[in-house]
């Protein structure tokens, strides 16, 4: 029996998608602090991301990400948490499946499932198995409180989209996956845009979408769009990129992304043949308002080059010696 999914739904009745914006980014403008767990606010301080994701659906997006990216026992333990994983998933789902459900027209809930922070055998002590088992118990969570699809990102490791993909599938849920190719252009772990589409293709009914998020750069990302969509044509992709380019401004991180250039950023994704677009580090509810604009009133117009994407957006980071620029917190293990 196929696996129900009312973002496919959406996706043929809407043709392309807004997906939401940064959690980290707009979580720490509210007081959070540096080190501190987002889903320990799903505790403490659920009024405020329930005030996340209804901005994120004010702005007009069509997809909304759980605040759960590092809601596996393996990111929990670091806060001694480990022991409340379905408990905080679920809180996570149910908070955006209220707001989601009294939004004036039809929102998804995706559950947001991040990296375990732990590497696999033969790099590191986690065995595949037990990659399996941390990421169904997160899930079994996220159901449990009501999300459309398992939302699996900023991942590196092909065993790893593999396992949660698996884990997703166990509890009958669709799933989406996307890397972080913000290591001269591949993942940390060398995968290519272009092999985004094969990873997990025999897993269940395979992945309703593929695609990249985070990463280095709004330019770059693009780019690795071009890479994915060339590679595979009828595929849905997602594109989910950084506001611009972080940089450090005395201790605090910056984006360079205005709301005109993520618009263009949304152009140009669409030119290029993603179907599900949002905004990851650095992105507002200001910026998405501008996005949605994009979305609802550009034509996909000719195929962008590399050279059009730099000419528009920015330079490439993955070219350069980026001395300047700021590492992104989900290189260091937080979706923001």
């Amino acid at each position: 029996m196929p696996v129900s999914n009312p973002l496919a739904d959406l996706l043929a009745e809407k043709g392309v998608l807004l997906a939401d914006g940064a959690t980290g980014t707009n979580l720490f403008a509210m007081g959070l602090e540096s080190g501190e767990a987002p889903e320990l606010w799903l505790e403490t301080a659920p009024e405020k991301i329930t005030k996340l994701h209804q901005g994120f659906v004010d702005a007009g997006s069509d997809i909304i990400l759980t605040n759960s990216f590092g809601g596996t026992r393996n990111r929990l333990k670091l806060h001694q948490a480990e022991g409340r994983v379905f408990s905080l998933n679920k809180k996570a789902a149910e908070i955006a499946r209220a707001v989601a459900d009294k939004a004036p027209r039809k929102v998804i809930v995706g559950g947001s499932v991040g990296p375990t922070g732990d590497l696999l055998v033969p790099l590191g002590a986690m065995t595949y198995e037990s990659a399996v088992e941390s990421f169904a118990e997160q899930i079994e969570g996220l159901k449990a409180g009501g999300i459309d699809v398992v939302w699996i990102e900023t991942m590196s490791a092909t065993d790893e989209i593999r396992a949660a993909a698996e884990a997703a599938v166990r509890h009958d849920l669709p799933y989406i996956y996307t890397g972080s190719f913000d290591t001269a252009g591949k993942t940390m772990m060398g995968v290519h845009p272009r092999d985004i589409h094969t990873l997990a293709r025999d897993i269940g009914e395979g992945p309703f979408a593929v695609g990249a998020n985070c990463g280095v750069g709004a330019s770059d990302i693009l780019s690795s769009l071009l890479d994915m969509t060339a590679a595979d044509p009828d595929a849905i992709v997602v594109v989910k990129g950084n506001c611009g380019i972080p940089q450090f401004r005395g201790a605090e991180i910056h984006y360079s992304g205005t709301p005109p250039l993520m618009a263009d950023y949304v152009r140009l994704a669409i030119d290029a043949g993603a179907r599900i677009i949002g905004g990851c580090c650095g992105t507002s509810c200001e910026h998405l308002a501008a996005m949605r604009d994009a979305v609802d009133t550009h034509i996909k117009a000719q195929r962008p080059t590399v050279e059009t994407i730099v000419e528009r957006i920015g330079p490439m980071r993955n070219t350069v010696a980026a001395k300047t620029s700021a590492p992104t917190r989900e290189r260091r293990g937080r979706r923001s």
